[in-house]
């Protein structure tokens, strides 16, 4: 498998690593990996690859396929030059993008707050993100959803990770605020995000997504006009305001 540095620290922005293989396709498999794979509504991490004697520029990132579903796969640019198998590598992110994904993501969590309705899709991106939700009635106008939401942001909630097992899942599965996208199971625990503390809790849910380290730190965040997507179905989208 690919050890995911990036779900224990987000903040990494390089790291080194080994190759383990070369795909049939030209994607490169590390040993370790601070590169976040698609998913999720997350794009994968872009950024290079240095080693000694060669330079490599990673235009995406995704999981593995069935047969090595643990492992995550660098995607190099169409001109590249691959690392040999075992070489010694320093990975670095394109972290301006990255670190506008972790802002958009949590902010996402926190519209999911605000709107308190089941998520029916999603999609996270550098200039602008949404989530769908399922709203036959809107219940609330785009100007309260924007106080509420800066009230949030300007809170500065702690952000942190749990694990809980499968079980214990199961037996709160409002924990689940999406419809369309499940917990990945198997592995016989489960990681939540947790925004806020003690009586300052805001939100607590599943996601393997990367986040920032506190609310403030997402900024201003502007919603657009709340879209009709379907008969039950609204979209709202975020941008940044920087």
């Amino acid at each position: 498998m690919t050890e995911p540095l990036f779900r224990e620290d987000a903040y990494l922005a390089s790291a080194p690593g080994r190759v383990r293989r070369i795909t049939p396709e030209g994607g490169i498999v590390l040993d370790r990996t601070i590169f976040y794979p698609k998913g999720g509504g997350q794009p994968g991490d872009s950024g290079r690859l240095e080693w000694d004697g060669g330079v490599c520029t990673i235009a995406g990132t995704v999981k593995g396929p069935a047969d090595d579903p643990d492992a995550i796969v660098l995607v190099p640019d169409s001109e590249g030059v691959l690392p040999p198998d075992g070489a010694e590598v320093e990975t670095r992110l394109d972290w301006d993008r990255r670190h506008r994904h972790m802002r958009m993501h949590t902010a996402l969590h926190l519209l999911s707050v605000v709107v308190p309705l089941p998520v029916t899709g999603g999609q996270i991106g550098s200039e602008k993100s949404r989530l769908d939700f399922d709203m036959p009635e809107v219940i609330h106008d785009r100007n309260f959803i924007q106080a509420r939401l800066g009230q949030l942001v300007d809170g500065d909630h702690p952000i942190g990770v749990e694990w809980i097992g499968e079980a214990e899942l199961d037996a709160d599965p409002g924990l689940v605020k999406t419809l369309s996208v499940r917990p990945p199971r198997g592995a016989g625990r489960i990681r939540l995000i947790r925004i806020g503390t003690g009586k300052a809790a805001v939100d607590l849910q599943p996601c393997g997504g990367t986040h920032v380290r506190a609310t403030a730190e997402i900024g201003r965040v502007i919603v657009g006009k709340i879209e009709n997507k379907g008969k039950a179905n609204r979209r709202i989208a975020i941008t940044l305001d920087d």
